[in-house]
Formats: structure tokens, sequence, C-alpha cells
């Protein structure tokens, strides 16, 4: 029999998600690193500051992308929307926690907006959650869809033999690619290019200072 749990039990994963989403060093993945096995390539400082730099708006983009279906799977009313808001929070998590050990590896850190974001996205989450099923899997799939893109591109900003790099952002665009077709099968609203392109815009503003703080 599964175990129903308490407002209290809900409350308290909640919390637990948040610190380790916040927390350094505290957030750890369910899957290998995609690049445990690949060498590391030499930086000088201007390359190590750029690649850093361009982790922490990674790592950021996989901070609120979970704190979104966190917020949303607290709200969401039917079990199968709410399955598919922690399937793709646990997914994020890993995202996260890769994007830590590749910030480490640079001896770099991750931004100081990252709690700014995660209370913003989980706000977001918890409202679209309360408005409709359809509506929490579209945003799903939007942000899946506009974060899959967004790996990829960050991909030509990296340098060509920076393998870890490379591979730890092709994993990320083919997990958020997967997520967002789940996400639409499930029943999620196709949302219109103009509304994607409003959100890649806030979404690109809001992060940019994230590549140097």
């Amino acid at each position: 029999m599964k175990r129903q749990f308490s407002r209290s039990d809900c409350l308290i994963h909640q919390f637990d998600t948040a610190l380790r989403s916040l927390m350094p060093r505290a957030a750890t993945s369910q899957r290998n690193h995609p690049a445990s096995q690949l060498a590391d390539r030499v930086f000088d400082g201007h390359q190590r500051r750029h690649t850093a730099g361009l982790m922490r708006v990674n790592h950021v983009i996989g901070v609120s992308n979970q704190a979104l279906y966190q917020g949303q799977s607290i709200t969401a009313a039917l079990p199968h929307a709410r399955t598919q808001m922690v399937q793709s929070a646990a997914e994020a998590f890993d995202h996260l926690a890769w994007c830590e050990e590749r910030l480490a590896q640079l001896n770099s850190r991750t931004s100081y907006f990252t709690p700014f974001f995660y209370t913003a996205a989980f706000g977001v989450g918890a409202i679209s959650g309360l408005t409709s099923e359809r509506l929490s899997l579209g945003m799903i799939a939007a942000t899946c869809e506009l974060s899959g893109k967004h790996f990829e591109e960050q991909q030509a900003r990296l340098m060509a033999d920076d393998q870890r790099s490379h591979a730890l952002l092709r994993q990320m665009a083919a997990d958020e690619a997967h997520q967002a077709h789940l996400a639409i099968e499930a029943g999620g609203l196709r949302f219109p290019a103009p509304i994607k392109w409003g959100l890649r815009f806030i979404a690109q503003g809001a992060t940019k200072g994230a590549y140097y703080f």
C-alpha cells in the first residue's frame, strides 16, 4: 500500500528540497556525471572564468527549473500531473548537481542570486499549478524546451576541446527535450510561439547577471 503523506510531511520535503537546491554541494545526482570519464583541458585564467560564468548560468537554470516543478507539485490536483512534475524535478536536481561539480572543477562558485531565482520560480510554479493541470504541464513543456535550446546554444560559446562541459550540456539538452515531450504527451498545453519568445526574453534577462555574480 502506498503511503499517504500528511501536510507536515510535504512541508518537510519541500524544506529539504529547498535546502539541497540552495546549499553549496548539498545537491546529489541520481545518475553518474556525463563527463566523469573524460579528461579535462588546461585553462588559462580568462578561459576558466568564461567557462565558469557559463556554468553558473546553467546552474541557475537548473535551480529555477527545480523550484518551478516543486511549486507545481504541491498545487497539482491530479496524480499523473504531480508524478510528471516530480520526475522533471529529479532530472533538474541532476542538472544542478552536475553544474555544481563542474564549477568546483573550475575552482569557482554558484551565483549569489540563486535564492532569488529559487523563490521566484517556486512562486510561478505554485500559481500555475493552482490554475489548471494543462497549464502546469504546458509550463513544464515550454520551460524544458527553452532550457534545452539554451544548453545547445551554450555549447557554441565553449572552447571546442572542452570535452567535459560539452558532454554535460549535451546530456542536459537531451533530458530537457525528453521531459518536454513527456509533458505534452501527458496533456500539457502547447504554448504559442509569442509566449515562448516572451519567456525566453525574460529568462535571458534574469539570468544574465549570474554569468558574473
